[in-house]
């Protein structure tokens, strides 16, 4: 039987710093959606050129998004320090102007797929599961507390491990991919050990109480039940049982 949660609890004892952070890891290590099925298929080459194309165009919206919600957060930050540190994030998706971000990487990922630009972009074959997580993903970020935010940017600490797995395996697996073709991921490498430093590191300050500490590991679970939720939309249209909704991206027949 799964114990009563600790922020029900009055006698709930706060949480070590280390201890924190360990309780979250042990999240992503049973919630990051590494672990789900579509993950695996795709990273194994076991999926088709127009399923690996569905995901690239659906996962285009949450990319797109992730600058959004770093906005948000951006206007609630209150010191200059705080401003500084997470305008770098929108810089390193939206880019410099000099230097093309994220979310133009992710575009030339979808175009080395053979997805035309400006139909990636419109989001009219988006699925509608994909808008509503990624959109509540903004919303949670915009409505919660500064600590819940940053709280939820700490998938981070995991995805080194999944983008190795996701390189390394749809390079070995599909004639169609290149490796100019997933240089999106190169900058992330390094990108987002930088994130992550700063952002658990702000999170086991500032959680100051067992309830604040309960908040930042619900948050870090809502976000990896986003993520998997994404997959979950994409595995009911494009694997099993094959079943788009109306209007959403139907791959050319192989």
């Amino acid at each position: 039987m799964s114990e009563t949660p600790a922020l029900l609890r009055s006698d709930a004892p706060l949480l070590s710093p280390d201890a924190l952070e360990a309780r979250l890891r042990a999240i992503g290590e049973e919630r990051y959606h590494n672990l789900h099925p579509f993950h695996r298929l795709l990273h194994g080459g076991q999926l088709d050129r127009g399923q690996v194309q569905a995901w690239a165009l659906n996962r285009y919206y949450y990319q797109a998004s992730i600058p959004r919600k770093d906005a948000t957060l951006l206007a609630r930050l209150p010191t200059t320090e705080l401003r500084r540190e997470w305008r770098r994030r929108l810089i390193d998706h939206d880019g410099s102007g000099d230097a093309p971000g994220g979310v133009e990487r992710w575009l030339a990922l979808t175009e080395g797929l053979g997805l035309d630009r400006d139909y990636v972009v419109s989001l009219a074959g988006l699925l509608p599961a994909t808008r509503f997580a990624v959109d509540a993903y903004v919303h949670f970020v915009r409505d919660r507390s500064v600590l819940e935010a940053v709280a939820s940017s700490l998938t981070e600490m995991f995805s080194p491990s999944i983008i190795s797995q996701r390189v390394s395996g749809m390079l070995r697996s599909y004639p169609f991919v290149t490796a100019e073709t997933l240089a999106y991921f190169t900058p992330r490498l390094t990108q987002a050990p930088v994130d992550v430093a700063f952002a658990l590191s702000y999170v086991k300050e500032h959680a100051r109480t067992r309830e604040q500490q309960e908040a930042v590991m619900a948050a870090l679970r809502f976000k990896c039940d986003l993520l998997w939720a994404q997959l979950d939309a994409l595995h009911f249209a494009y694997v099993a049982p094959r079943l788009p909704p109306p209007g959403a991206f139907v791959p050319e027949p192989t």
